[in-house]
């Protein structure tokens, strides 16, 4: 099953199920929101979790796309992307947790053909101010899938304060043997899905208020799923990445991990310049810029003559056009060829900086400002600069 398939058979069943599909927002949040990307699928939505009536009524399901920079240094792995598509359903006071559930587990088996004794599943163990989740562990027993209970792994919240709840997590067993152990004690159960029963606020001083209603939000990650119905063993090998790799490795010659972070990056770039986001020394630009030089410094690690002129422009158009953007390839390849060009010309300026002799011994934290402030030089350049 292909992605688009999987995609069409999520929306369809849960369509089937009262559902009204939404369009999938930008990855740039409302004007006042404090974080820079959307991070989920429930972060649009965040108003109506809090209980603003929904044009479209209390069933929702859609295709959102993400970003997230907090893992960053896992990409290269087999699970993480930075730039990735979340399917998710909401229900806005209505229906609850186990009903979610229910639906959840049978998509799973019966609409995506996963074998069930391949499914473990994760429910919150309470703690002194939530009691244990005995409506979702029933669920579980029920369907006679596996279930273990922890307190940290299965509360979800969106900050500090806000928006929170006790959650279970659907995993699906990513070995090439039985299954073994549990979620917590082996990393080959991927977790594909996770149920939140999005109940309260988490106020200042760390107390819960309940929210107006009691509402159920599901995140699953699109690549990840399509990966192991593909039975792959990396997001990096579902049909999603197949121009890349068809395309990439002849181009430059990297090694696995190498390959995957180019991918990961030079995709995910693509895709923050498709929503309008234009390199900067902070904000929204700022993560952009850091995404293209992470990469170039990979590309360049074995031959600095390699260039982003040399990427093929069906790679920007695939990406365009697999997240529903509609900017035009050849300006977003201009854009990354522009900073490709800045980084080259700090990269020498900061070769320059660093061979003065103030500069050879042990920097201390006030030279990496002085480098920072007086020479557009961000620490882990500097660093990068000092090894080579």
């Amino acid at each position: 099953m292909d992605t688009e398939a999987i995609v069409r058979t999520f929306v369809e069943y849960f369509e089937e199920r009262d559902h009204r599909r939404i369009s999938g927002s930008t990855l740039l949040p409302a004007p006042g929101d404090s974080v820079l990307f959307t991070t989920s699928g429930m972060h649009p939505l965040t108003p109506h979790l809090e209980g603003r009536p929904h044009p479209l009524g209390r069933r929702l399901v859609n295709v959102q796309r993400c970003l997230r920079t907090t893992d960053l240094e896992e990409v290269g792995d087999a699970t993480h992307l930075t730039a990735f598509e979340m399917l998710g359903t909401w229900s806005l006071g209505d229906y609850e947790g186990p009903q979610s559930l229910d639906w959840g587990y049978r998509l799973l088996t019966e609409g995506l053909g996963v074998d069930p004794g391949l499914l473990h599943a994760t429910v919150y163990g309470g703690d002194d101010q939530v009691g244990p989740d005995t409506a979702s562990l029933q669920v579980w027993q029920n369907h006679g899938v596996p279930v273990e209970l922890t307190v940290e792994d299965n509360w979800w919240s969106n900050g500090p304060v806000g928006p929170c709840g006790p959650d279970s997590e659907i995993f699906l067993w990513s070995g090439g043997t039985p299954p073994t152990s549990t979620p917590t004690h082996d990393d080959r159960w991927v977790e594909v899905w996770n149920h939140v029963m999005m109940r309260y606020r988490r106020l200042e001083d760390g107390s819960l208020v309940p929210l107006p209603q009691r509402n159920i939000d599901t995140g699953l990650g699109l690549e990840r799923l399509a990966s192991l119905l593909q039975g792959k063993s990396s997001v990096f090998e579902s049909d999603v990445f197949e121009p890349w790799r068809r395309l990439v490795p002849a181009l430059w010659p990297l090694d696995e991990v190498s390959l995957r972070v180019v991918y990961d990056h030079l995709r995910s770039a693509i895709v923050v310049v498709g929503d309008g986001v234009r390199p900067a020394a902070t904000g929204q630009g700022y993560v952009l810029r850091r995404l293209v030089r992470r990469l170039l410094t990979v590309v360049w690690q074995d031959d600095s003559s390699r260039t982003l002129g040399d990427l093929p422009h069906e790679l920007v158009s695939h990406t365009l056009d697999h997240f529903r953007q509609e900017g035009e390839p050849s300006e977003v390849h201009r854009m990354l060829l522009e900073e490709e060009d800045r980084f080259r010309r700090l990269l020498e300026r900061g070769r320059q900086v660093l061979a003065r002799p103030r500069f050879q011994g042990p920097l201390k934290d006030e030279d990496f400002h002085y480098l920072h402030d007086t020479h557009g030089l961000p620490h882990d350049l500097v660093i990068s600069l000092r090894s080579q």
